[in-house]
């Protein structure tokens, strides 16, 4: 499962002497793009127009799942929705909003291929995420079933995390979660049929519970929408074990309500 999940490592492994010389013979060959297609970047990423419109969360939000305020209300204020309906998991945290420029870049991650997108978004988690890095004890990506990474051949959470994990020195536990049955897209269901949809569709499988046991594991997404899928894979990590559970992604729908991709 972790070869499908993306984790297939390779026999050897250069340095980084090596990889140093490595990249930068190919700067030179193949000067490096912007990702999406504007003005040529200094190094491997989006251009400065790009970067200056991605909407990245950064100031007062909802401690619980990451919803940016509009005002500063104070440390460990939540939403009304966090407020009303504790979720499954402690605490959420995204790198941007999801909208007309971050869709863009994510789409392409998790249908066409670009898993060379990853890293640069396991960026923006790790500062997005710094104070839920510093307290997990390993890092969980939200799983595929096996019928869908036959066809897409990767998991982008996966794809995500892995380099996280290289950059917060944070364990990385490919397979701590399966699933245990296919479940229909979650775009364009209301904030209950997600809920429905993922129901008991998560599992840590038997002989990973004692990777879990006792710990705080911070799950890895691509998207979050109503959390649904999150608070899933937070109840399966809860019942095998795990002292807590956090989350983070590279971008949330501002809304609960709205619909994703």
């Amino acid at each position: 499962m972790g070869f499908l999940d993306g984790d297939a490592a390779a026999r050897w492994k250069p340095g980084p002497r090596t990889k140093a010389a490595v990249r930068t013979a190919l700067d030179l060959l193949f000067p490096p793009q912007s990702l999406d297609g504007g003005a040529p970047a200094m190094t491997g990423g989006l251009s400065a127009a790009a970067w200056s419109a991605i909407p990245f969360i950064d100031g007062p939000l909802c401690d619980g799942c990451g919803l940016p305020f509009e005002y500063d209300l104070g440390p460990g204020v939540r939403c009304a929705d966090c407020s009303a309906r504790p979720r499954a998991f402690t605490r959420a945290r995204a790198a941007c909003l999801y909208d007309e420029t971050s869709r863009g870049p994510i789409l392409q991650l998790k249908h066409a291929d670009r898993t060379d997108l990853a890293p640069l978004m396991a960026r923006w988690i790790s500062r997005s995420a710094r104070e839920l890095l510093d307290e997990a004890d390993a890092l969980a990506p939200v799983p595929l079933h096996r019928s869908r990474l036959l066809g897409r051949r990767y998991n982008q959470a996966a794809e995500i995390a892995r380099p996280l994990s290289r950059l917060s020195g944070v364990a990385y536990l490919p397979d701590a979660l399966g699933r245990t049955r296919a479940t229909q897209s979650q775009g364009g269901k209301s904030a209950g049929g997600r809920r429905r949809n993922v129901a008991a569709a998560f599992a840590v499988p038997p002989a990973k519970e004692r990777l879990v046991a006792g710990k705080t594991i911070l799950l890895i997404d691509d998207v979050m929408t109503t959390g649904a899928t999150l608070e899933g894979c937070a109840r399966a990590l809860l019942a095998a074990g795990a002292l807590r559970v956090n989350a983070a992604v590279v971008a949330r729908v501002k809304e609960s309500s709205s619909r994703s991709i």
